[in-house]
């Protein structure tokens, strides 16, 4: 992922710490806690990592046979092919059976419906979006609506016109870009997303820090988390998500998707093995620990 990169050298004098929860966030939370604790899901945004093999993928895996591979060390995945292109739900259903019980894909909208239609005139793409993931059957996991970085405050009525006319039963979060609705627009965005039961994406990269946001208008989060290829600075970056996604649970939170990026996902499995490990210590969860087949390029 390349939004929101800084060089290599900069990377010391950005604060990467993360904002308080309002008010807002607080009272959803404690209006969801239930006594059942809530769930984790963590995973990367691509199984079809060549890279990969030797490292978390044996070697000679043919590339049919990385998703079944990918299941066995994450439980789920951030779609992000679907943005490129509509599948069919023939091919969808087929993915679902290459992966076990419990594995959610959560696919990213197409974006011929976010980038190029801008959600106007985009029904017959959101109909064929949606028959294909439907093949997903109950391994489909939220969905989330990517808009760019020019989709204004200024087009707030097409954003909530679109999303009031998805399936009530669809579970959706909202990725946006622009600096406005973090700052002006921000209250008027939760409170529509939270009175119609959508999520609210949070994009942790360290060139967009007025992305980095901790606001919950349900009980769920869905956290991008964009690390910079092991730099020092990402540890302290993951200690704190863990610290946040631990007070959620104990307020009450229903369901946290974690996923991890790196602007080089040839790196991703070994960030990811130590992270997993750290939320299973810290919030006491039995996620999939990624297993590094080469013991000398786990961080742990």
């Amino acid at each position: 992922m390349e939004f929101g990169k800084v060089e290599q050298d900069l990377l010391n004098e950005v604060d990467h710490s993360l904002p308080e929860s309002s008010a807002k966030t607080k009272a959803v939370l404690k209006a969801a806690k239930s006594k059942e604790k809530g769930t984790v899901h963590f995973g990367c945004a691509k199984w079809g990592r060549k890279e990969w093999v030797g490292l978390i993928y044996p070697e000679k895996t043919k590339e049919k046979d990385f998703l079944k591979e990918y299941g066995k060390h994450f439980n789920c995945i951030e779609l992000n092919a679907t943005f490129y292109q509509l599948y069919s739900s023939a091919k969808t259903e087929a993915w679902a059976k290459d992966v076990g019980d419990g594995f959610l894909f959560l696919p990213k909208f197409n974006q011929n419906i976010t980038h190029f239609r801008r959600l106007k005139n985009a029904e017959d793409l959101t109909s064929s979006f949606l028959e294909g993931i439907h093949g997903f059957g109950k391994k489909l996991g939220p969905c989330f609506l990517q808009l760019p970085d020019n989709f204004a405050p200024k087009k707030f009525e097409d954003l909530q016109a679109y999303l009031l006319a998805l399936p009530k039963d669809l579970e959706v979060f909202v990725e946006l870009r622009h600096p406005d609705w973090f700052t002006e627009y921000k209250d008027k965005l939760f409170d529509f997303l939270s009175a119609n039961n959508f999520g609210w994406v949070t994009t942790d990269t360290s060139g967009r820090r007025d992305c980095v946001h901790t606001e919950l208008p349900i009980p769920k989060a869905f956290i991008r988390f964009v690390g910079n290829n092991i730099h020092p600075t990402d540890y302290p970056r993951i200690d704190a998500w863990i610290a946040q996604i631990k007070s959620w649970l104990k307020a009450g939170i229903k369901e946290v998707y974690f996923m991890m990026h790196q602007h080089d996902e040839s790196n991703t499995p070994i960030i990811s093995e130590l992270t997993v490990k750290k939320l299973n210590e810290e919030c006491g969860l039995d996620l999939p620990v990624p297993k590094l087949m080469n013991r000398q390029t786990s961080l742990l």
